[in-house]
């Protein structure tokens, strides 16, 4: 019995305590919040009360306690340091001993931050704030000075983080790979546009798995390609259903080379968007109705038969549009063969522009980047911010569930759904 009602005692204290402590700081005109403030002042007290007990620990006995007399060492008074916290600047008293030999761990000698400061910087610099703009945003809500090379040393210890998830062993077989380019602006001597690519799996269990990020110049071919899903397959991916792309020059025959039996499948969302450049907008409403029976046709005979007529129709004022669907007409195809669940989720990269529009978003707030490396890193934190809570990442299992039962039986042998 006592053993349930201990928490709710507790519960009890603590509460009491805040009471006690805020009528305290009324009575005396103390702020909740502020350089003087309550919890700045709790800060400090809990603080040093830790570096007194680690400092008790060290020497082996209590403050003034005769025990300590000839023992070699003792307390040598204390010196005043300030660290920044998730609550502000706190100034705090450190216990120092006459050998120069304590080395205190709750705030270690030359830290300045506690971690929770860090992951602060690194969760504005997600965002896509600069370091001018974070160390602005300290001083504003903080009233503390943190400098801009602090800040860019804050974000840099993420790069050993970043090399080690791109190299991190990765599941044997994916269903569905996505790959998209989204681009940025790359300071080098002049601001040029630069595409950086993302490749997204879905596992066997339907979970989402960023498969990492690799930067180009634009001009990437099959050889570029080549390299990038050999390095996926090194990392343990031995096989690949489906890549989902968007057209990207050298992909298909990259794929071909690495899984012989993947299939490559064309974004239609982008096949759509691309055809609509060509066309006036006052003509958009009747193409999109016109070019609808080409993408939900039943086979490929019945698309192929539908295009015939749109092609009719359109072919002589835009061109154009006839020879794009012309062109990627064998990597838009393949999913009018597979079961509709099939076709709901191959049929457009939307599983990674979800993810792309979380990039986009840092990516306009910057403007532009210094170094390639500084675009891969805020894209990185970005990454590592994603989905925090977990629950996107049930509710994309459950929304693929479905699509993997169909999967199972389309790609006989080669899948085994697995999860709850």
């Amino acid at each position: 019995m006592s053993e349930t009602l201990d928490p709710v005692a507790t519960e009890l204290d603590q509460r009491q305590l805040a009471e006690q402590l805020l009528a305290q700081a009324k009575e005396q005109g103390i702020e909740l919040v502020g350089p003087n403030g309550l919890l700045n002042q709790l800060a400090k007290k809990v603080l040093e009360t830790a570096l007194d007990a680690e400092m008790t620990e060290h020497l082996g006995y209590d403050k003034h306690d005769p025990a300590g007399r000839g023992s070699g060492n003792s307390r040598n008074g204390t010196r005043a340091k300030t660290v920044l916290t998730e609550i502000g600047p706190v100034d705090i008293e450190v216990p120092r001993d006459t050998n120069s030999s304590f080395d205190p761990q709750i705030v270690k000698k030359r830290q300045r931050r506690l971690t929770g400061i860090d992951e602060i910087v690194l969760s504005l610099t997600a965002k896509g704030l600069t370091t001018g703009e974070v160390a602005a945003h300290f001083a504003d809500v903080y009233g503390a000075t943190v400098s801009k090379d602090t800040i860019s040393r804050i974000t840099d210890k993420v790069i050993g983080e970043m090399t080690d998830w791109c190299n991190r062993p990765l599941e044997s077989v994916y269903p569905v790979v996505f790959i998209d380019a989204i681009h940025v602006k790359i300071r080098d001597g002049q601001v040029t546009n630069r595409p950086i690519y993302v490749a997204v799996g879905v596992t066997c269990a339907g979970e989402r798995d960023i498969l990492g990020l690799w930067a180009g110049d634009g001009g990437e071919g099959a050889k570029f390609w080549l390299a990038v899903l050999t390095e996926i397959k090194n990392r343990g991916v031995d096989d690949v259903c489906i890549v989902v792309c968007d057209g990207l020059k050298g992909l298909p025959e990259a794929v071909n080379t690495v899984w012989d039996r993947a299939v490559i499948q064309t974004c239609v969302i982008h096949l759509l968007r691309n055809t609509f450049r060509y066309a006036s907008r006052k003509y958009w409403d009747q193409i999109a109705k016109d070019i609808r029976p080409v993408y939900t046709a039943p086979t490929e005979a019945a698309a192929k038969e539908r295009f015939v007529e749109f092609a009719a129709k359109w072919g002589a004022q835009y061109p154009a549009i006839i020879r794009l669907w012309e062109n990627a007409w064998s990597e838009f195809v393949p999913f009018l063969d597979y079961d509709v669940e099939i076709r709901r989720v191959i049929c457009s990269t939307n599983a990674v522009e979800s993810i792309n529009a979380r990039y986009r978003r840092a990516i306009r707030a910057r403007g532009h980047f210094p170094t390639e490396q500084a675009a891969l890193k805020c894209l990185y934190l970005v990454t590592r911010s994603l989905d925090p809570t977990g629950r996107g990442k049930a509710r994309w299992a459950m929304r693929w569930k479905p699509a993997l039962n169909a999967f199972a039986i389309t790609f006989n042998g080669r899948i085994t759904p697995t999860g709850n």
